[in-house]
């Protein structure tokens, strides 16, 4: 257990579900079944780590130009997720929360959202913010746009506007900025991912699949980080 660890927030890009399951000769839809059990496995792993938040990036606004059929096993995979997990969410004081475009998700699923949101509420231990229907850009385009109406109100003047007003505006607006982000399956991009959030962000490409990335190697990331010294462009 390293419950003084400095990290505070990990984001991750959970990639390589489909080419996981092709290596083994199985549909896609069975290498996302694989990932949705290793969220479980990775978010225990984060509580006993002494991370207080993690973000993880199921389902991006681009992700809706799949195929039919893997956007409805994904979102029927998610409807399993918040049935079944659940009970240990509550159980073991986990809070959770969701960023992204929610109205175009069907009905059922903003539903369920809204009732885990709100019973999970005052949930302590960690925070599990699931960014769904997400896209980077988007969010940023709906903060200037809010930003833009309290000027035409005369809430607020252009001047006002800073970094920290600015932040409260996007979905995360609650949430720390990532100590760590981590990308899956060896790919090297942000992929249109808290790019605002992750100005800062110490990043971390593992060639590891999704499905098969473990509590091991989380706990060598976060041992990685603790030992960098972070500047934040000061020297």
């Amino acid at each position: 257990m390293m419950s003084d660890t400095l990290c505070k927030h990990i984001a991750i890009i959970m990639d390589g579900n489909g080419r996981w399951a092709k290596k083994r000769g199985m549909p896609r839809t069975f290498g996302h079944k694989k990932g949705a059990e290793n969220v479980v496995n990775i978010t225990r792993a984060m509580k006993e780590s002494g991370v207080k938040y993690l973000t993880l990036y199921a389902f991006s606004t681009e992700n809706w130009q799949r195929s039919q059929d893997e956007v409805t096993a994904l979102m029927q995979l998610l409807r399993d997720y918040l049935d079944k997990e659940f009970k240990e969410i509550m159980e073991n004081n986990v809070r959770i929360v969701f960023i992204g475009e929610r109205d175009m998700l069907a009905e059922d699923i903003q539903q369920k959202i809204k009732t885990v949101e709100a019973e999970s509420a005052g949930n302590t231990d960690l925070t599990l913010c699931i960014a769904l229907s997400y896209g980077s850009r988007q969010e940023i385009l709906c903060a200037a746009k809010k930003a833009m109406t309290l000027a035409l109100e005369k809430k607020i003047s252009p001047n006002d506007l800073s970094v920290e007003m600015f932040s409260s505006l996007l979905y995360t607006k609650d949430i720390p900025n990532p100590d760590i982000l981590i990308r899956t399956s060896g790919e090297q991009r942000i992929s249109n991912y808290l790019l605002w959030q992750l100005a800062y962000t110490e990043l971390f490409f593992t060639n590891t699949m999704w499905p098969d990335f473990g509590k091991d190697e989380l706990l060598d990331i976060i041992e990685k980080f603790n030992t960098r010294e972070r500047r934040y462009g000061k020297n």
